[in-house]
């Protein structure tokens, strides 16, 4: 199952009064209300995100001239070029020491950079204007967010702790029965108490939800959470994510507050869940992404600097596996690894729950080959999934030519179908 993003929820205007000290009815739930303050995503089946994004700006070689030519000092990285921050320090025309710490990152592929001492993030050009206004000895100012845009982000904060105040643990529930019940809903009944508190992960017994906390890796304040809630119909059970701040504005690497800087091997997950199964089972450092297989966010790509090994568990059917490709052209391929979905090994939660070896599947990860080289194995395994996935990988089918389905499975993204005669 793949996760997508869907449109902005709006459930704000009515959620929030009623977690914050209002009355609620029995039978309210997470609903419509005002735009742009909660956003939500249903776990189904979609298509993935295409990997072309926008043209860069400017070209990792250009990146490079300019850095030597301005003598600020740098050192490769796996997806990004680190340098001094301009934003901490001395001030004024003097060159950037390389003695400081390398905590600015500058993305070789779009040139937006990110300094995790400050948070302070921009484009190539605003990352340009800021060493111009150094070397005139102005000390550079972080490029602001618009006012609308720092309200909105400030009114987020100020939800999300009414919300984190008002959720308990789930160990702190009053009834016995009622923490199993709700650990047996959400699939989490082999995750332990401790487990849950290492995370600190809380339920939200008004909204029936687990509540997943976003901590700033600068100071460590909550900047924001995820309310994860069960919906039933009939016998399908889907999980539907509600976020503050809204989706697009929602870069949370759950998990990162716990990892150490002498960590150097991580798995990278699509779910939360998914992350607390792989650390209770194998003990390694896990994260996971804030929109699990539908993208991997350019902001987030500093934090994952560090990490000489990554693999890639993002959940059990081929749009995981083709996501897991991807971001690992994003990442470098030399130092990632990816885990196939198949049926001895599904997604992290459910090997837990099924009793697998962890630890075995981890290590059984295919390393990610290089994009110009394709072995015949590969070829073999690709061939292999589709075959036992047809349904999913099928494409759109056609209307007018229901034969043709019974032989393409539909007109697939990337392919090209000729008609002659």
């Amino acid at each position: 199952m793949a996760l997508v993003p869907l449109r902005p929820g709006r459930a704000a205007s009515r959620l929030l009064p009623l977690l914050c000290g209002g009355a609620r009815s029995k039978g309210a739930s997470l609903g419509p209300g005002a735009p742009g303050r909660l956003s939500q995503r249903r776990y189904k089946k979609d298509v993935l995100p295409s990997p072309d994004g926008p043209a860069p700006c400017v070209s990792i070689t250009e990146i490079r001239q300019y850095l030597r030519a301005q003598d600020i000092p740098f050192h490769d990285g796996y997806s990004c070029l680190h340098t001094p921050s301009l934003f901490t320090g001395d001030r004024g025309d003097q060159p950037l020491s390389a003695n400081a710490p390398f905590t600015l990152f500058i993305d070789k592929t779009t040139g937006s950079f990110l300094c995790t001492a400050t948070l302070a993030e921009g484009t190539w050009q605003d990352f340009q204007a800021n060493v111009e206004m150094r070397l005139r000895g102005i000390s550079p100012i972080p490029p602001a967010r618009s006012e609308e845009m720092e309200e909105e982000m400030r009114q987020a904060r100020e939800d999300a702790r009414c919300i984190w105040e008002r959720a308990l643990p789930l160990w702190e529930l009053l009834d016995e029965k009622e923490t199993k019940e709700t650990k047996a809903l959400f699939g989490i009944s082999q995750v332990t108490n401790a487990t849950l508190k290492r995370f600190g992960v809380r339920y939200l017994r008004t909204a029936r939800s687990l509540v997943f906390p976003w901590f700033s890796p600068q100071d460590a304040t909550l900047k924001g959470l995820k309310l994860v809630r069960v919906e039933k119909n009939g016998g399908t059970i889907t999980y539907v994510e509600e976020t503050l701040p809204r989706f697009d504005s929602y870069l949370n690497l759950f998990g990162l507050p716990l990892i150490g800087r002498r960590d150097t091997e991580l798995v990278l997950t699509g779910w939360e869940l998914d992350a607390l199964a792989l650390h209770q089972a194998a003990g390694v450092a896990s994260l996971a992404l804030p929109r699990g297989t539908s993208c991997l966010p350019p902001t987030l790509l500093p934090y994952l600097e560090q990490f000489k090994r990554i693999t890639l568990w993002l959940g059990e059917d081929l749009r995981s596996w083709e996501a897991a490709k991807l971001f690992a052209r994003k990442l470098s391929l030399k130092r990632c690894s990816l885990v196939r979905p198949g049926n001895l090994q599904p997604r992290p939660l459910e090997a837990l729950n099924q009793g697998l070896n962890v630890t075995k599947i981890l290590r059984s990860a295919l390393l990610a080959s290089h994009k110009s080289i394709v072995s015949f194995r590969q070829l073999r395994e690709e061939v292999f999934g589709e075959l036992v996935n047809t349904e999913q990988v099928s494409g759109v089918k056609w209307t007018r030519f229901p034969e043709l389905n019974k032989l393409l499975k539909g007109h697939r993204r990337g392919e090209l179908t000729i008609f002659t005669g």
